[in-house]
């Protein structure tokens, strides 16, 4: 997926197969912000911004590194999805075969609800960068900073429905309660990207 072109990934993702889907798109959100982030943090090197050098060069630094975390969701999303397939595609026509194909369900489904779970730790950790740089970054590309915080909200709250597709089939208690720990943060990263966007507005407004 890192390799692939724009358009032949869209063109497998409008096509009737399972994957790629949704959680590799909030995957592909995530990584827009990050590379966004990244691009204000390399246009706020200049002299003038001296004073906040070390935070913008870690903003950087965070932004490049999540960028890439969340290009292997992408994939790992994917990958867990065809998993899923797989298992219910499993034979049922006997007693063994039925539990059999029951617990590969189950293994999946935590398998699939990972990535996503993921993709919103990574969306939380883009949206502090945001904040971070946002009050001492170039102004003339704080629009990106919106734009990054925009992608974030639609990473976290594409990917916390695909979390809570999988719910119903995880059986283990303490994989469930880590799941819907993750999904409870989305409200609080949306009001977060709220306020971020706000503040852009305004300053662009005057």
């Amino acid at each position: 997926m890192r390799d692939e072109k724009i358009g032949d990934f869209l063109d497998r993702l409008a096509d009737r197969v399972p994957a790629p889907g949704g959680g590799a798109t909030a995957a592909l959100h995530a990584a827009q912000a990050a590379a966004l982030l990244g691009m204000v943090a390399r246009y706020s090197s200049a002299e003038k911004y001296a004073e906040h050098r070390d935070t913008i060069d870690r903003i950087r630094d965070s932004a490049d590194e999540l960028r890439g975390t969340a290009l292997g969701l992408a994939a790992d999303d994917a990958a867990a999805f065809t998993v899923v397939s797989d298992a219910y595609r499993l034979p049922a026509e006997s007693d063994a075969q039925r539990a059999a194909r029951s617990a590969a369900i189950a293994s999946a489904l935590v398998g699939a609800a990972q990535p996503p779970a993921r993709v919103i730790t990574a969306a939380a950790k883009i949206m502090t960068l945001a904040e971070e740089l946002l009050p001492v970054g170039n102004p003339n590309v704080s629009t990106d900073v919106a734009a990054a915080v925009e992608a974030a909200r639609a990473a976290a709250t594409t990917a916390r429905v695909n979390v809570e597709v999988n719910l119903t089939g995880v059986r283990d208690d303490a994989v469930r309660a880590e799941l819907v720990a993750a999904t409870d943060r989305v409200d609080g990263l949306a009001a977060r990207a709220d306020r971020v966007t706000a503040a852009v507005r305004a300053g662009i407004a005057g």
